[in-house]
């Protein structure tokens, strides 16, 4: 089933509220939707070898083009000093998990992708990504059937993750 792209714009302003440290947001998007998956797709195929896309091209075509609704890439200005970089991959991750929570609560699953295909130049020529972003993650979208929802994955407890340090000073702490 199709998102429509007031619920897709909806959930972008919303997601925008992540944080960042930079007096610019870090972030765009490209989004591949309609007959634009057929777009996506063939990107992905320009980086395989002639014989998977031989083997498999069909089958890339129907997953990408015709069960996925959604292909919505989020990407990073990345011509940044070090450290800015650093707070503009963490902000934009953060802004993609924003993304993440607020489909869910409109029944709209999101696998976030970061395979190879996002580094490829030709993947990244034709998807329209510029020398100076870095794709962030490729998010793959479309509604569910809560009766089919995953089940989430275990989850160590976060007291095992937890150092707690505590002083013996008398401060106002």
């Amino acid at each position: 089933m199709p998102i429509a792209r007031s619920t897709l714009l909806n959930l972008l302003d919303n997601a925008v509220w992540a944080p960042f440290h930079s007096k610019k947001e870090p972030w765009r998007f490209i989004l591949f939707t309609g007959e634009g998956r057929t777009i996506f797709a063939d990107a992905i195929l320009k980086t395989r070898p002639e014989a998977f896309v031989q083997q498999f091209g069909a089958q890339i075509h129907d997953t990408y083009c015709r069960r996925i609704p959604v292909h919505l890439i989020v990407i990073m200005h990345s011509a940044l000093p070090p450290k800015a970089w650093e707070e503009a991959l963490a902000a934009t991750a953060a802004l993609i998990q924003n993304i993440q929570l607020l489909a869910w609560e409109q029944g709209i699953g999101v696998v976030w992708k970061t395979t190879a295909f996002n580094e490829d130049s030709s993947f990244r020529s034709a998807a329209g990504v510029t020398p100076n972003e870095k794709i962030v993650g490729t998010l793959h979208m479309g509604y569910f059937d809560p009766e089919d929802k995953p089940a989430p994955k275990p989850r160590t407890a976060a007291v095992d993750l937890l150092t707690v340090i505590e002083g013996n000073h008398s401060d106002n702490c």
